[in-house]
């Protein structure tokens, strides 16, 4: 047991799996966020199966694309592929931290069934929907995030494969079991997505980065063919 910690618990192993959980905690609340806005325009009866549909749904992606990422992660030129992606992800994430105020309250009415606004309403303002359109909405975006979480994980946690099966696990659960208190808690504390954003951004160029060198002989190669 004391080897164990010895030759995994390093300093190096310590910061990617910090990085990790702060990169679950983010992406859970965002995800869970986003099914919330999705929701926000069915009825009340509606919006709680739709919701809860999500959150199974976002679940069972990320078990799904946590089975394959760490072994698609090891073909030449996904690292860099993975890297542009999360680059994206940060871009797409950062525009999302930028909506309304009341956009965000209305997403979080939804998951919560709390009046944040005042208005004795809850996410009076969304636009309505089908629960058909809803769904749809909701599963694209679940697809989407899980597969960015999936991603950020395991670029953060590099070279050590117990930080990428914690931080996979972890994420599993808060999206499970914490993802509405999660998103409550990036509702009221701002800075901590946007804590989460900077790790986030710094994984996708350290992968970017890394995934060059190891193209860089390759591209070299087929040159001077």
């Amino acid at each position: 047991m004391m080897e164990f910690f010895a030759e995994h618990l390093t300093p190096d192993a310590l910061t990617a799996l910090g990085q990790v959980i702060m990169i679950d905690i983010v992406l859970a609340g965002d995800n869970a966020i986003v099914i919330g806005l999705a929701a926000a325009g069915l009825p009340k009866d509606q919006r709680a199966k739709a919701i809860l549909i999500g959150i199974i749904a976002a679940t069972v992606l990320r078990i799904f694309f946590a089975a394959i990422t760490a072994q698609l992660l090891a073909i030449i030129g996904l690292l860099l592929a993975g890297g542009i992606l999360l680059l994206w992800v940060s871009w797409k994430m950062w525009r999302e931290l930028r909506i309304s105020a009341r956009e965000a309250a209305e997403g979080q009415e939804a998951l919560t069934e709390e009046d944040l606004t005042g208005d004795n309403k809850i996410a009076a303002g969304a636009p309505r929907k089908t629960f058909a359109q809803a769904a749809w909405q909701i599963v694209v975006a679940d697809v989407s995030m899980s597969l960015d979480n999936v991603l950020a994980v395991a670029g953060a946690a590099r070279e050590h494969p117990w930080v990428l099966v914690t931080g996979l696990a972890v994420s599993i659960a808060l999206m499970g079991l914490a993802a509405t208190f999660i998103a409550k808690l990036l509702h009221r504390y701002r800075w901590i997505a946007y804590v989460g954003l900077l790790i986030i951004l710094y994984v996708s160029l350290e992968m970017i980065y890394r995934g060059s060198l190891e193209v860089w002989p390759y591209v070299q190669a087929y040159m001077g063919t």
